[in-house]
């Protein structure tokens, strides 16, 4: 048997330096802290209703991570618990070793064990800011794994990796595995496709095309809690990025998935959405004015 990377009393030396923002989760040097979270101060996220700006310790979260399988080879770390936005990170493995992405704005011993036993990580890719999470952290706890930032979006890291992957439009991470930046959500908004283990083609998509409620259509916004939609020509230019890639499955950095058909359902909507934003089905909205 092998020590495990990290364990519950090294966990806490490991984090020194690092403070997270109470709101989004999203890592900063404990050092270097802006007097404002600068991704919450962004239109795309949002500061407290209060307007205080409250940071966090994250070797006090208290959170638990499940480590959960969604298909073969497939898994999903859920964070019950801690700060931030409760975005779920996705581990696909492969024979060539495991990628993560997107990332947890928690860290677990144990959570590091389970993932660690699934194959040796060989990156660790945020789709996009609001994913950035404890990135330095799980990299160095997996063994200095590289995380991979898109060149468009570095500007917003509040903490560097020690081991950081700069990297633009679409790189081959893994025999099988390609991450493609379509933007959109954020200019380096990232996907990645995996031809998983059936070799239908899975979709993970962030936040750049995120699955609704009904498992069968897609979104496209520029932000999410704050409901501001992409404009339907940027809508049909990420799904016709995403459709070059062959893939049924398509799960986002939360619970949602489309698990049939995810392909043509990902253009379906952006025609839909682009419909919608265009104004043509204004009709439908009621009379142009109120009773004068």
């Amino acid at each position: 048997m092998t020590d495990p990377l990290i364990t519950n009393e090294s966990l806490p030396v490991m984090l020194r330096g690092i403070t997270q923002c109470a709101t989004c989760g999203v890592e900063y040097d404990a050092e270097t802290l802006p007097s404002v979270c600068p991704v919450c101060a962004d239109e795309r996220q949002y500061l407290p209703p209060d307007g205080v700006q409250r940071w966090h310790q994250p070797a006090e979260a208290g959170a638990g991570i499940s480590v959960v399988e969604v298909e073969e080879r497939l898994f999903t770390l859920r964070v019950d618990g801690g700060v931030g936005i409760g975005q779920e990170a996705k581990v696909l493995v492969t024979d060539h070793g495991s990628v993560m992405v997107d990332v947890p704005a928690a860290i677990t011993a144990a959570a590091v064990e389970e993932v660690s036993k699934l194959g040796p990580m060989r990156a660790i890719i945020p789709s996009h800011p609001h994913m950035f999470g404890l990135q330095t952290a799980w990299s160095a706890a997996l063994g200095d794994v590289p995380v991979w930032i898109a060149r468009a979006d570095a500007g917003w890291l509040g903490r560097t990796p020690a081991h950081r992957h700069l990297w633009d439009c679409e790189e081959e991470v893994l025999p099988g595995v390609v991450a493609a930046q379509l933007g959109g959500h954020f200019p380096g908004s990232a996907v990645v496709h995996w031809g998983g283990a059936d070799g239908q083609g899975v979709l993970l998509s962030g936040d750049t095309i995120a699955p609704n409620p009904d498992g069968r259509t897609t979104t496209f916004m520029y932000s999410y809690p704050n409901r501001i939609p992409l404009s339907g020509a940027v809508a049909l230019r990420v799904a016709d990025g995403a459709a070059r890639f062959a893939f049924d499955r398509l799960y986002g950095n939360f619970a949602g998935a489309i698990l049939g058909g995810a392909r043509d359902a990902v253009l379906t909507s952006a025609a839909r959405h682009a419909a919608w934003t265009g104004g043509e089905h204004d009709d439908r909205t009621g009379p142009a004015g109120m009773p004068g």
